[in-house]
């Protein structure tokens, strides 16, 4: 089955964040490089992107055949999506077991492991 990995950044420090960056020391700073490289690798995972912030999207609706757009999401920066990833697995364990790796989730952050439909 095929899984897509949001990753929900929290208050994970990111490289996007200057300050909370700095905040982590040089090993941690490595180890958060070195285990977003061994997801990488791992066999039935295809990589996603990291995204810019949120203060950087735009939201667009439709409305009444009008196409509407605002600066920035609709919902709490603990919320926003920071990244995503796609994973073949055998079950949802496997994907648990790779959200459980992936360092957001032991930063502050979150990820929603989300079964993909295939037609």
């Amino acid at each position: 089955m095929k899984y897509m990995l949001l990753i929900h950044q929290g208050t994970t420090p990111t490289p996007h964040d200057p300050d909370a960056w700095a905040r982590l020391s040089e090993d941690e700073k490595a180890a958060v490089f070195a285990d977003y490289q061994a997801i990488n690798e791992t066999p039935g995972v295809t990589s996603g992107v990291q995204m810019q912030p949120p203060e950087m999207a735009t939201t667009v609706r439709v409305q009444d055949g009008r196409t509407l757009s605002t600066d920035g999401p609709f919902v709490e920066i603990k919320e926003a999506i920071g990244g995503y990833l796609f994973f073949e697995a055998d079950d949802l364990d496997a994907a648990i077991e790779l959200a459980a790796r992936i360092p957001a989730a032991r930063m502050g952050g979150a990820i929603e492991v989300r079964p993909i439909v295939e037609w």
